[in-house]
């Protein structure tokens, strides 16, 4: 491993690259229908030997996140898609939707990658603010950097004055969560008049990151980068020291297809991201479509890496949003209503205050409905907190949203 770059892979030609990942392609179509029930049926008609170039890839179908819920539903408790028994994982979770998951050993995710490319080492020690919880992102960020030999403190959510004085005692050097939640704990070790100055370096993901508030963390002595990454799919791209786009990972295939198709777009135009995984053995997702929007920067990045690049989060190709690291699916706010008969109609509206997130569920109602209980419903079926408004009937615009993302970012 050399000091800049994790391995020789991210210094590889095109042609090199492609190669590599081609010959990968076919060993996992093979496996994929030998032992994954899903493709054994969807990839029947596919001669794995035919896969040489991104045209043939194009062809195949894609597996969409939301056709995860059904399949699941229909064939617990992957639909079909592990190729191992429960026995051979090391844990399952479960990500709104609902979406079970599973963890095989190691850097599952593959996120040692991105973790060197933030400038993590061994010997840092990580505090890691992201959720232990039912969903995999905390175990994400901590096997990723306890792949390159860092300790972790699992600090997850919550409990912010034990973690500011955790940090003031044990002295992190590093960080992992959402970037908004860094700036409360820093701020509550300013009120508090502990010294939160080790943490120097974070890796942060599951919100957007507008460059003011990456200034504002440079200004305080933290350098920050983002990975972009999913519970299913591990990590797509990462920053660099360069800043200048998010690079590919070297163990996926990225596409951008034009959205509600599996039809490559050209480089530049934005498109959906879809996913293929090459190595991971246990649950191998190919031309997984995420629902989320990007485009191919051109040319590479400065700091030697030759894998392409994509400008990073622009937005969703469907109504599934992520508010503070978590995915809310239509099917969710479908939820919310279903066990409230009074409410006629509902519109989940995301919107974000000084870098932070909040959501405000609107609805038509009939009745003197419980506010309440609406509050309480909507926290427990998204598993966010948020605010419920009663608003006239008719007011909602007939335009068949139920989430409207209204998000902006300076």
């Amino acid at each position: 491993m050399s000091d800049q770059h994790f391995d020789a892979l991210e210094t590889r030609s095109d042609d090199e690259r492609e190669s590599a990942h081609f010959e990968a392609l076919r060993s996992q179509i093979t496996l994929a229908k030998e032992k994954s029930s899903h493709y054994g049926d969807v990839f029947k008609d596919v001669d794995p030997a035919s896969l040489t170039d991104r045209a043939a890839l194009s062809k195949l179908p894609l597996t969409r996140k939301h056709d995860l819920i059904q399949g699941q539903k229909d064939k617990p408790p992957f639909g079909g898609l592990a190729t191992v028994e429960l026995d051979a994982m090391a844990r399952i979770f479960q990500s709104p939707g609902p979406i079970f998951e599973p963890q095989g050993d190691g850097d599952f995710w593959r996120g040692a990658r991105s973790f060197y490319a933030a400038g993590f080492r061994k010997g840092d020690l990580v505090h890691n603010s992201f959720s232990y919880h039912l969903t995999p992102g905390g175990w994400i960020m901590d096997a990723s950097a306890r792949a390159l030999g860092c300790t972790i403190f699992p600090a997850g959510v919550g409990n912010t004055e034990q973690q500011v004085a955790a940090i003031a005692h044990l002295k992190p050097t590093a960080y992992s969560g959402t970037p908004s939640f860094l700036k409360t704990l820093l701020d509550k070790a300013e009120e508090a008049g502990l010294d939160a100055s080790s943490i120097t370096k974070a890796m942060v993901g599951g919100e957007a990151l507008p460059p003011s508030l990456r200034q504002q963390y440079k200004d305080r002595g933290v350098d920050m980068y983002q990975n972009f990454a999913t519970a299913d799919l591990g990590v797509i791209a990462y920053e660099s020291s360069a800043l200048e786009g998010m690079i590919m990972d070297e163990g996926v295939i990225v596409e951008i297809v034009r959205p509600g198709t599996g039809e490559p777009v050209a480089d530049g135009e934005v498109g959906e991201i879809v996913v293929t995984l090459l190595e991971n053995k246990l649950y191998p997702l190919i031309r997984f479509a995420t629902g989320d929007l990007s485009a191919v920067m051109p040319g590479l990045s400065s700091c030697g890496r030759t894998n392409k690049r994509i400008k990073g989060w622009m937005g969703r190709a469907d109504q599934t949003t992520k508010i503070k690291g978590m995915f809310v699916h239509p099917e969710q706010v479908a939820e919310v209503v279903k066990r409230h008969p009074e409410i006629i109609k509902g519109r989940l509206v995301v919107d974000n205050k000084d870098n932070k997130d909040f959501m405000v569920f609107n609805c038509e109602v009939n009745g003197s409905p419980s506010v309440d209980g609406i509050t309480a419903t909507l926290a427990q079926v998204c598993k966010l907190k948020g605010e419920v408004a009663l608003v006239d009937k008719g007011s909602l615009a007939n335009d068949g949203k139920v989430i409207d993302d209204i998000r902006t970012y300076e």
